[in-house]
């Protein structure tokens, strides 16, 4: 039976709780970089899911695994053992340094783990008063009320308040605020070290250099979220090294499944020592399907070649988005790094997504006037000048449009 985009809207319509503005497309099947609509036409995917699907659509060797698991076993729970956990840690810990790893289904429970990891730390120690947070405007971290309550826009917090009490929020554009905002009672510095939702914003060293020194003057603990930034997509196994930083904490998730929902909680072994048996736990988190997952996606990043592939893929992005930028002068900014990049535009972003997608491009919208860009992995260069030609194409258009 054919489903058409129609019959899906239309169900939806009735039954879907609308907490989202879907765009006006249905996607069936996907393969490499591309994917396929009801209609069978062909888009080329240059937002993966927002970074997720890593490995692109229907990876081969990580079909068969998940073919294979779930033809064999999905689900036991955390109350025994089984092979993955282990070997999808022990592979985190590799290329993180951080020895310890908490499983859960996605990035935001992994941010919800760090946060209530650093308030049990501060309390083994006896140190009960250090249950403050500072994080950073324009940083996002999810939406329960714990990651809610360390991201910034209130946009998304308003609706919801009072969140969790104690946050501070600093402008990573100010590295002089941190010396403030950090002290004895702070439990935790939770940043990303590129601002995803936040517009591709990599931190600036200077800030980066003032975030260690105020968390090694007052022993504050350092999260990272390196939820989008991390696993690869910068063409490092993380981010917050290059800056530097050397965080007690680090979250996961989006890249880490290649589609299947998977996050952790990366820990340092101070931090690991200060947790008991029923701290924290997952009915889902860390299941043989979602590590499975996982165990092929890190073997691909080290042992198959894909951060290489990355660093290279990277620097033939940026040279043709600046390219790109020269040529229209709506974009004033080109940001990021490896292939995760974004367009700071003069305008409003969404009629550019729009224009992108009627000529089979995905990208999407993000702080209002962002273009943002996160192909998968795998990217090839021959999609990133198809992609780039399409964008010509749509900067020429809607700015046409805009003058008539």
């Amino acid at each position: 039976m054919t489903v058409t985009l129609e019959d899906i809207q239309a169900r939806e319509a009735r039954h879907i709780l609308q907490t989202y503005k879907r765009q006006p497309v249905a996607f069936v099947r996907g393969s490499g970089a591309r994917l396929y609509d009801t209609a069978g036409r062909e888009y080329l995917d240059f937002i993966s899911g927002i970074g997720v699907t890593s490995l692109g659509h229907a990876h081969p060797r990580l079909t068969a695994a998940l073919t294979e698991q779930a033809a064999t076993l999905l689900h036991t729970s955390n109350l025994y053992y089984h092979p993955y956990q282990a070997e999808a840690a022990a592979r985190l810990a590799q290329l993180s340094g951080l020895p310890r790893a908490f499983f859960c289904n996605s990035g935001t429970e992994a941010v919800e783990a760090c946060l209530k990891f650093a308030r049990r730390y501060w309390h083994t120690q006896g140190a009960k008063e250090r249950t403050r947070f500072v994080a950073l405007e324009g940083g996002f971290s999810g939406r329960t009320f714990g990651s809610l309550s360390v991201t910034h826009d209130e946009h998304y917090r308003a609706p919801f308040a009072p969140l969790l009490d104690g946050v501070t929020f600093v402008d990573p554009a100010d590295p002089s605020a941190l010396a403030v905002a950090v002290t004895d009672r702070t439990a935790a510095v939770i940043a990303e070290p590129i601002q995803g939702e936040g517009g591709i914003r990599p931190l600036s060293p200077q800030f980066a250099a003032a975030l260690r020194d105020a968390c090694t003057r007052t022993g504050t603990l350092l999260i990272a979220d390196e939820v989008q930034s991390g696993l690869g997509r910068t063409g490092h196994p993380f981010y917050a090294p290059i800056l530097g930083l050397r965080p007690d904490l680090i979250s996961v998730g989006k890249a880490l499944g290649g589609g299947v929902p998977v996050g952790a909680a990366l820990v340092s072994e101070r931090v690991a020592q200060a947790i008991s048996p029923g701290d924290h736990g997952s009915t889902y988190g860390g299941n043989l399907l979602g590590t499975r997952a996982a165990v092929v996606f890190l073997t691909e990043l080290t042992d198959g070649g894909l951060l290489e592939h990355v660093k290279a893929a990277g620097v033939h992005f940026e040279r043709r988005l600046r390219a790109l930028a020269l040529k229209h002068s709506v974009i004033l900014e080109v940001r990021g790094v490896g292939v995760m990049r974004g367009l700071q535009l003069a305008v409003d972003a969404t009629p550019f997504v729009d224009e992108a997608r009627g000529r089979g491009l995905l990208v999407n919208r993000t702080d209002e006037k962002v273009v943002r860009l996160l192909p998968p992995l795998t990217i090839q260069e021959a999609d990133i000048d198809r992609a780039v030609e399409v964008l010509d194409a749509v900067f020429a258009a809607v700015a046409v449009e805009a003058k008539a």
